[in-house]
Order: C-alpha cells, then structure tokens, then sequence
C-alpha cells in the first residue's frame, strides 16, 4: 500500500514527475521547448501522461494573463474601418493604477498619442484593470457638419449620414486588431452620452479567461469499437489516437453531416474537404458524402463559404471539395457518386475557368485557401478585389489538382476529350506556379503574386501551400527534398506563414494550426524527411495531450491554445490530421482507384510492434500487424503468404491478416530549417508628389528595396526618392531588416503623365440610377443588378494603340467586408471579344457613399474608338444568386504601354 500512495503523490507533483520521467527514460524525442516520452509529454513543467490507452492526465495551465505587458496599444475606428492613423502609427498608452482602475487622457481623432511612461522590470497589467478611454471625435464631426463628410488620412470621405458607429481596436483583451469584427464586439463600441462630441468606453483589460486550461484529464467515454483499433508499445500515441476517435463521433450532427468544431457549428466547405482528406473519407465515408452534398447550391455547384469581400469570386478555394470527392470515390468505389460529384465539380469549375484563371501567368486568381481573414495574411492596403486579384500558392495548388482530379473521373467515365482538356488546365496551373512562384534562392514557394497593374512576389513561405505542392507532385523529386529542408519550421511547429506580421494578433499569423501540421507531415515523409517527420509527428502530440482536446490553433511564440484571435475544441480537421498519423503515416495506407497501398514510414525512434484491427476497407476487414522502422518493406503478408507487392486489391472481400515486415534501416541524414520564430518590418506607406517619392522610417529596417511596376529597381537607406513620371509607373517601397526579412510591398503609388489616364462617367451609357448616395464623381451614377442594365456599352476613344487597364470606381454596400456572399461581377468584352472580369467585392453594410475601385482588366486597345461592354453572364453568379448588385460611378482608362 505504501507504495502505491508514493506513486499517486508523485503524480500529483508535476514538477518532480517530470524530474522522475527524465531519469527513468530517455526522450523519444526531445527540444528546448518539450520532450516526447513513451508514456508522456513533458513541456517545461507542465506534463500529460497516458495513465492508459484510454486515459489521459495533464495539468497544463496557461500563462496568457500572467505576463501582459502595462503598455497597450490602440487606434480608434469610424465605422469599423482602420481609417484614423496610417498603419503603424498607434496610440500608446501606459495602465499602471494601483487601485485597479485608469484613465486615458483626452485623446483627439488622428491625433497620435504616445505615452512615454517607463514601466518598472517585472510589473505586468494587472487582470481585469478597468480602463475608461476618452475620445475627442469633435473635429470629425465639425466637418461632418460643414462639408457633409470627413476625409479620412487616404483621402476617403465618410459621409453624415454613413456615420454608423465608433469603436476602439487594439492589442490588448478585449480590444481585438480585427477591424471587420468590431460591429460584432459591444464592448469595443464607443458612446456619446451627452452629444457634445466626446466618446467614451470602460474596457475591462486582461480579463482572465474562464479555463486557463481545458480538462485536467481524459477517459475514454464512447463505443469506438466499430472503428479500426490500434495498440503499440508507445502508450501516449496509442492514447491520443483514442482521444481523437472520440473526438471524431463527437463532431458528427444529428443530421449526420460534420460538425466544424465544437465552437464552430455547421459544415464549411474548405474544413470538411480537408478533413475527408486527411481521414474522414474512409472512416465516416456516409457522413462524408452528406456533408459534401450539404455544400452544393441548387443550381448543382460546390459553395464557396461567405468570406472576404462577399465570397466567391474573391475566395476561390472551394474546389478542395473536388480533391475530397475523389477520395471518397477511391474508398468506396461508388460509381453514382463518381458521376453525380464529376457534374458538380464541372459545373463549378466552368465558371471559374471564366472568371478566375489568368491567361498571363496560368495562374488562379483569389485568395489563400483557408487563410482568409485579409490582415492576418496580407497587407491591410488591399482591398477585396486586390486580394481576388492575387494569385496564392496553397488556392493554385488545391486548383491544380482539382483539375486533375477531373481528367482521371472524365477517364473513368470514358471521356477523353475532356480528360484530355483538364490536365492541360492542370499543367498550365503546375507550369505557372514553378514559373512564377518559386523562389530558387530560398528553396521552396512564394506566399503569392500579389499589387494592382504589376504584380510581384511576397517571399513569405505558405506551409499549406508548400505541402501540397509536394503531396500533388507540382514541385518535382529535387525540389520536394529542397521544400522540406528549406520551409522555416518555429518550436511548436510549421507557422501559417513566415515571418510574422507585426502588429496582427495570433490567428494564421504568428500561429501553428494542428490540420496544416498534419499535411506538413505527409509532404515531409513522401520528400524522406525523417527529421521533419518526426517534429511534425511531436508538434501534433504535443498540443492534442496538453490539452486534451485536438484544438483549431495555438500561438506560435509559445505553443499555447489561449491568444488565439478564435479557438475552437474538438476541431475536426485537426483530429482527423491526428488519426492519419497512424494510418496514412505509420501504416501508409494509401487509396488508389484499384486497392490499397502500403508505404509505411516508421522513425526510428518509434521502432517497435503494432497493430491496427478491424479495418474496413470496401467488402473486407483488415487485420494489420507490422514491425520495424523505416519506410522500405522487407517482407508482405496476406493470410500467411508472402505477396510480391505492398498492395490489396479493391476486389478483396471477408476477413483478412496483413502482417508487414520493415527493412529497419536507418534513414539518410536529413535537416530541416528550425528558426526562431520572427516578424518582418512593417509595411511602408509612401506618398507621391512632384518631388518624387517619401516615407516613414520603419522601425528595425536596414535598408529599403524599391519597385517600379513590380520589378526591383533599386535599394536605399533613405526615405525618400527622387523620380518624375514617364508615361505609367506603379512604385512600391519594401522594408528590409538586418536579418533579410522583408516587409510586405506598400501600397503602389503611382506616378503618370499627363494623357495616360481618362475617366468615363457611366451615366452616359446608361439610365442614371435615382438614389440619394453621394461621393460620385460625375452627375450621377449607374446602378447594376441581374436585371438592372444587365449589359452596358462603352465608347472609348484612344490616341494610340497599346496595352490599357481598365477598372470602375463602384460601391456595393450590400455587406460587410468581411463576410456574406453578395460580391457582384461582371464580364468584360474588348471590341466584342471576352477579356476579363471585373470583380466589385462588399464595402461596407449599408455603406453605399463608400466608393472604390474594381479588380483591373487589361487589354490591347485599338488606336481610336473601341467598344467596352460590361455584361451580365450566367457564369457571373455568385454565391447568393438573387442579389448581384452594384453602384458604377466610372471606367478609367489608364495606357500601361
């Protein structure tokens, strides 16, 4: 007995347990920031150990509240636009009071305010200090009065009557940097009591949260019998694979389609597509396939979710949907399906091919897959329909293979001539991301092409994007090996992006996401990266047993699940990238049309004995056992017998055993690029005049490189460049630290001369709209809608031939900027010949004085009249159908060259 009690008070004793589990054995594997044990995971003094396969214990606590820095920083919002200061310019302000309770000094409206207090080593904001911040908004609104709007620091007026609301945005909890989610935060929301100008709010700083941690321990509670079965000699991944399978059951609705997450109900299209790729194709293949179909409109197309701008066209990655089709297809072999889900992936996609496909790079036009919440992941200059004009990695790989997808179903359906087509969109997709995009002095892809007429590449690595170009065979053998060795990987494991932006919170910047990890770990075991698959096989444990909960995210600075701008428990794609670890990883267990693969890869740290029972797989049941490391198989057998291949075919029905033998030798040395995590400088803001171009310093820049019309030109010191305009030049300044992190390119500035750009009121092409908006620059404007001037005719006059830009100055107040799926589009004829697409995202909820600029199309003119006509197709249907509204105040005409 007395025995016993040691134990449990020794457990009870984090601290000395993990001194304990140093001593009794060695680390599987181990970094400064954690260690993995056979039994547990062991961060710094917080330890989760698997009492059992079916239990798990942690007593990991957060330490978001405990060091918050006293100083904060804010600016204030107009509407919930960050329309104040230009970025990088914040209010300081320094919260030391004793008493618990602190206010700001009058703070004027564009103002800058910089509290220069020094705060004492070791003092850190206090939890819930109470802060009333005061808001001298009186200049806003004098000119509000006098002119009837107010011009904001861009040159963007707000009108009277556009006035909705005044919030505070900013670093510190509650406030939140996310501009577009502050309508949806009361708290942030500031009041004019008395009318006399002045806003005020009371900000509760530093709340702790409700749970510092999740629970403290895990005990399996549900039947996961009928799912496959797995037992080693490692009782911590044994535990966590059970965890999940729980976890898994949990997320399936009553209506049997997925749940996104316990925080997130409903079935998104990206979240359910790359969960059914990672495991859920296989292992709830029913409830795959309702919640797929959940995902397509009545008109038989695959819905791109509300997002940025309004959705589709800005967001394109919808087509995730046909890579995740496919895969069911391969595990069920269910040939309706094949040509009910081949329909709507061709219904889809023929749009898009209209729409988004840039005929100049061969590359799809829209933004990042998954990452779309616009600042976490792009400069906060851009605007919607910059970001559908960009061209990302991750949204062209996924569309990439979603053509290919769609040559092999043609194949099988007996269509060649469309296979044929197809793959010819896919090696157009491949040859333009390995022409445009990859970045041979770094070794692996750029982030995107991204600017307004000339584009240009952000060097950022995007891990989704970098993985899947391995795993879809778009990067070659060499430069699979160079992407995984090169990709910069932080302590906790591959950042969203890299570096950092500054001054954005954690949420896809500055954060590790557990599904991305998992696809990181496929792309490193398929490029024979033993190194890298074993840290990613560690950054997905670690959080999933600390935790005990497979979570959305978690801060990359420091592993932890609280900072997060949104986290969600029981997230799916994360628990189905944690069960694939077992099966598509260890086991390597891979789908094809015609059966089941095997190519297993076992570190060798994890060496050992393992099995994985009752397996479905079509008619049969599989009985798997295996031995060894590596990822090269000695011997395969079935029922006994030794097979001459690693394979089962689809035709195998009844009860089986698999028995697999590895060589267990050791892999190749192999590195990977471990930094630590870092941020890049932020982005300048440059103004244009006649004496050329200036701007801010930026803090920590060494120097900065300087682009005209997308190409380098040349670096400086300065800040500030001397240059006159000549014919049309778009210039960009990035900033460059010591270390060669570069900041995001700035706004263009754009410098011309006289007779390179011509405005065209579109009043005179058709009926002039009779709503009372204001801010047009003409005498009025043109309203749009399906059935409201569905093709309108453009007479354009030119003094030479030559290649133009054209875009229209709109407003579509139909929805936030954020969300909904109300951005309008048109097509574009030249002279009668389709062009382009002009794209006219949200601007703002009900803000229709809210005027800018288009996507720009661009088009070889004829030397005197040409003939534009923008016009309604049925390919321009968006995502809500009814409403595909917009206001058009002019076309400008601008000769490129």
């Amino acid at each position: 007995m007395e025995m016993k009690k040691r134990k449990i008070f020794i457990f009870l004793l984090p601290g000395v347990l993990s001194v304990l589990n140093g001593l009794a054995q060695q680390p599987l594997w181990a970094s400064k920031e954690f260690a993995i044990y056979k039994d547990s995971i062991v961060q710094h003094e917080f330890t989760a150990k698997a009492m059992s396969a079916t239990e798990l214990v942690s007593n990991y606590q957060s330490p978001a509240n405990g060091y918050v820095s006293p100083r904060i920083s804010f600016k204030f919002s107009l509407n919930g636009k960050d329309n104040e200061m230009p970025p990088g310019m914040n209010h300081q302000l320094v919260v030391l009071s004793k008493s618990g309770y602190s206010e700001s000094p009058m703070i004027i409206f564009g103002k800058q305010y910089n509290d220069t207090s020094e705060i004492p080593v070791d003092v850190f904001l206090a939890a819930n200090a109470k802060l009333k911040l005061k808001l001298d908004l009186r200049q806003v609104l004098s000119a509000m009065k006098e002119k009837g709007y107010y011009t904001t620091f861009r040159g963007d007026r707000i009108y009277k009557e556009d006035l909705k609301a005044v919030f505070v945005a900013g670093n510190t909890s509650p406030m939140i940097w996310d501009f577009d989610n502050l309508v949806n935060h009361p708290s942030l929301e500031m009041e004019d009591e008395d009318g006399d100008g002045i806003y005020e709010t009371v900000l509760t700083l530093n709340a702790p949260q409700d749970k510092q941690n999740t629970e403290p321990d895990w005990h399996l509670t549900k039947d996961i019998s009928a799912f496959p079965q797995y037992h080693s000699e490692y009782p911590i991944t044994d535990a966590i694979y059970n965890l999940s399978l729980e976890e898994m059951q949990k997320a399936i609705e009553p209506d049997s389609t997925f749940r996104t997450g316990r925080e997130w109900a409903g079935v998104w299209t990206r979240d359910i597509s790359y969960s059914i790729i990672l495991s859920m194709a296989y292992l709830q293949p029913k409830v795959a396939e309702n919640s797929l179909l959940r995902k397509v409109n009545k008109n038989g197309k695959i819905v791109q979710d509300t997002g940025t701008g309004g959705a589709w066209p800005v967001s394109t990655d919808r087509m995730i949907w046909a890579v995740a089709a496919f895969e069911l297809y391969k595990i069920t072999g269910d040939r309706a399906w094949l040509k009910k889900a081949y329909d709507i992936i061709r219904n889809s996609m023929e749009d898009d091919l209209k729409n988004i496909y840039d005929p100049a790079t061969g590359l799809v036009k829209g933004e990042s897959s998954f990452l779309d919440w616009r600042e976490q992941t792009y400069p906060k200059w851009m605007q919607p329909a910059d970001i559908y004009q960009s061209e990302n990695l991750g949204t062209n790989a996924v569309h990439f293979q979603a053509n290919m997808v769609m040559s092999n179903m043609a194949g099988l359906l007996g269509d060649l001539k469309s296979a044929a087509k197809y793959k010819s969109n896919a090696d157009r997709i491949k040859k333009g991301i390995n022409v445009w995009l990859w970045q041979a002095g770094k070794g692996y892809y750029g982030q995107y092409l991204y600017g307004r007429n000339y584009l240009t590449l952000s060097p950022r690595s995007e891990a989704l994007g970098e993985a899947l170009t391995v795993l879809f065979d778009i990067a070659d053998s060499v430069r699979q090996k160079q992407i995984i060795e090169h990709t910069p990987l932080t302590s906790f494991g591959i950042s969203c992006i890299y570096p950092q932006i500054p001054g954005i919170p954690p949420y896809h910047n500055n954060a590790v996401w557990p599904f991305v990890q998992s696809f990181w770990l496929w792309a490193a075991a398929k490029a024979g990266n033993e190194k890298a698959v074993m840290e990613s096989i560690a950054d997905i444990y670690r959080p999933a047993a600390l935790f005990l909960t497979n979570k959305e995210n978690f801060v990359a600075d420091n592993g932890d699940f609280l900072g997060t701008q949104i986290n969600s428990s029981n997230m799916l794609w994360s628990l189905s990238g944690n069960i694939s670890i077992i099966h598509k990883l260890i086991f390597g267990i891979h789908y094809t049309t015609e059966g089941l693969e095997f190519q297993p890869f076992v570190p060798e740290q994890l060496d050992g004995k393992r099995t994985v029972s009752n397996f479905a797989y079509r008619r049969a049941i599989l009985n798997i056992e295996m031995e060894g490391f590596g990822n090269r198989i000695a011997s395969f057998y079935l029922d006994g017998k030794q097979q001459p291949v690693s394979f089962i075919p689809s035709s195998l029905a009844g009860n089986h055993r698999i028995r697999i033998v590895l060589f267990s030798r050791r892999f190749p040395l192999s590195s990977i690029d471990k930094v630590p995590n870092a941020f890049s400088p932020a982005v300048p803001s440059v103004l244009s005049g006649t004496d050329g171009l200036s701007w801010q310093a930026i803090e920590g820049a060494d120097y900065y490189k300087i682009l005209k019309n997308g190409i380098s030109l040349m670096k400086t010191k300065g800040t500030s460049l001397p240059v006159k305009a000549s014919g049309y030049g778009e210039y960009q300044v990035v900033a460059v630290n010591r270390q060669g992190l570069e900041s995001f390119a700035s706004e263009p500035a754009i410098l011309m001369d006289t007779g390179v750009e011509q405005v065209i009121e579109l009043e005179r092409a058709a009926a002039k709209s009779t709503r009372d908006y204001k801010g047009y620059t003409g005498e009025g404007f043109v309203e749009i809608n399906r059935d409201t001037n569905s093709s309108i005719s453009i007479r354009v006059n030119v003094k030479e031939a030559g290649l133009y830009a054209l875009d229209l100055r709109y407003s579509n107040g139909n929805g936030p900027v954020n969300t909904e799926n109300k951005c309008a589009l048109r097509t574009v004829l030249v002279n009668g010949k389709m062009t382009g697409t002009f794209v006219l995202p949200q601007r703002g909820k009900g803000e229709w004085s809210n005027w800018g600029y288009s996507n720009a199309v661009k088009s070889m003119l004829v030397k005197g009249l040409n003939t534009i006509t923008i016009r309604f197709e049925s390919y321009n249907e968006n995502m809500n159908g009814p409403v595909n509204q917009a206001m058009l105040d002019n076309l400008r005409v601008i000769r490129l060259h």
